[in-house]
């Protein structure tokens, strides 16, 4: 009986999604206990990469806790004899292993400070979750409430962090390599690349009503113009593309409400 639970292709994916999840973040815990050459992720984006002026302030990525704790919801729920057979997340197969293992790998080639490659397993992660996205048909198929917290919100969250993370990400790593922008002063493509994250999260919005998406990209956007305080043009530009996101937000809220009438 053992065996054939073991060789089901279905139990086989729910144990393996778990493992990776938990395995993502032993490895995480493990590289800001034991850095490699002494610098975890936060060091190295505060020293050698600190002029990178998209880098968002440090409080933002206590995002993690989130993102873990959805993850770790995830896994377990998925888990479930009931889950199973759920279509939706048959449909999602290995991503979320994929996603994890690209993380992992992720982490040790940034510290390493092998830039290039670090953008290469950041894109395995933000292809991974879009494609996992799309799988769970979010705003699509109908769903119980409980699948709605423990699958759908946690994704969606993931997805809106790294989405910004692989821009921060290839952010560093033109820095690295000196790249002049075009003659396009930082201050103004930081501003562009704000401003990029800000209409994917509207979208976002339009298209799927998602509220967790777009929560977690005011959350980046702002703490980036916190950090960037003392550059006005970034600061300013960053609490109006928050403000009118927020807006945006309650005004798409509030139209059902006002439509019934």
């Amino acid at each position: 009986m053992s065996f054939n639970r073991s060789a089901d292709p279905d139990f086989r994916r729910q144990v393996t999604t778990l493992a990776a999840i938990i395995g993502s973040i032993v490895v995480n815990t493990i590289s800001n206990i034991f850095p490699p050459n002494g610098l975890n992720v936060g060091t190295l984006s505060n020293t050698l990469l600190a002029p990178v002026q998209i880098t968002p302030a440090n409080y933002a990525f206590s995002i993690w806790g989130l993102v873990y704790s959805g993850l770790i919801g995830f896994g377990i729920y998925q888990l479930q004899p009931s889950q199973k057979y759920n279509s939706r997340l048959q449909r999602c197969g290995y991503l979320l292993t994929i996603a994890c293992v690209s993380q992992c790998a992720w982490i040790y080639l940034f510290l390493a400070r092998l830039f290039p490659l670090s953008v290469v397993a950041m894109l395995g992660i933000l292809v991974s979750l879009i494609v996992m996205y799309q799988s769970l048909g979010i705003d699509r198929e109908r769903v119980s409430q409980l699948e709605r917290w423990f699958v759908q919100i946690p994704i969606s969250i993931y997805l809106s962090w790294i989405s910004v993370a692989t821009i921060v990400n290839i952010a560093s790593t033109l820095y690295i390599r000196d790249w002049n922008g075009w003659e396009i002063p930082p201050t103004v493509w930081t501003v562009i690349m704000m401003s990029v994250a800000a209409a994917i999260a509207a979208v976002m919005l339009i298209q799927r009503h998602d509220l967790a998406y777009l929560l977690v990209t005011i959350w980046t956007l702002t703490a980036i113009s916190i950090r960037q305080v003392h550059t006005p043009f970034i600061a300013v530009m960053g609490l109006v593309l928050t403000i009118s996101l927020i807006l945006f937000g309650l005004s798409l809220q509030l139209k059902p409400s006002l439509n019934a009438r």
